[in-house]
């Protein structure tokens, strides 16, 4: 007895066509953590040029000395004040510097690229930071009083009041990443079709004439 052969309904579901690849969109792949981890390197490194410049371009503040005591020259100056203003626009300017170039090494950006732009940018500010400091005037104002002798004013090392500028390079390096990734990267091409064939199945419109016919017992 032959068994019987149920014809396809014509509410099954249409079945999807062999062979289609898997939708990698948006994976992070190992080549995206290497990249991030390089920016992270390169952007970490470059702390070195902030320091340099601040210790440079940075407003000096005076001491004196009455052979007993260190004073403020000047108790209105500004420069204390003005040291952390030439951090936050240098910290800014690099940035903006540093975004623009790791935009301009990988246009596509990604997860990782960000994150290793903000590590590194956190970090460059740290070392900008502490370098500036010990490239700057001594941190001993009496080794540095006694060497400039009595009435004599002398260099105060440089001190950053307001540490929260250290988070201006970082914010301002993924702002300006983000916006340029918005404005000019590539874009993704749009998705295929799931399924490019015609619903209906072709059987539901067959001729009824050309239906196989039932077993017979």
């Amino acid at each position: 007895m032959t068994e019987a052969v149920t014809p396809p309904s014509p509410f099954d579901p249409p079945p999807l066509p062999p062979g289609k690849p898997a939708d990698t969109t948006g994976r992070i792949t190992p080549l995206d953590v290497r990249d991030g981890a390089a920016v992270a390197l390169a952007v970490g490194a470059a702390g070195v040029l902030l320091a340099l410049l601040w210790a440079w371009l940075a407003p000096r503040t005076q001491y004196v000395s009455n052979g007993e005591a260190v004073f403020l020259r000047n108790t209105e100056s500004e420069a204390r004040i003005g040291a952390d203003g030439t951090f936050f626009l240098l910290s800014a300017g690099l940035g903006v510097l540093s975004a623009g170039a790791v935009f301009l090494w990988r246009r596509k950006g990604g997860v990782p690229l960000v994150i290793g732009l903000g590590i590194g940018s956190l970090f460059a500010a740290l070392v900008g930071w502490r370098g500036g400091v010990w490239l700057g005037p001594s941190a001993d104002l009496a080794a540095a009083a006694a060497g400039a002798g009595k009435g004599v004013p002398f260099d105060a090392p440089l001190q950053l009041l307001a540490q929260g500028v250290l988070l201006t390079w970082p914010m301002a390096a993924v702002l300006v990443h983000l916006g340029l990734t918005a404005l000019w990267a590539p874009r993704d091409p749009a998705p295929l079709p799931e399924w490019a064939g015609v619903y209906p199945p072709p059987h539901v419109h067959a001729d009824p004439a050309a239906a196989p016919e039932p077993p017979r017992g």
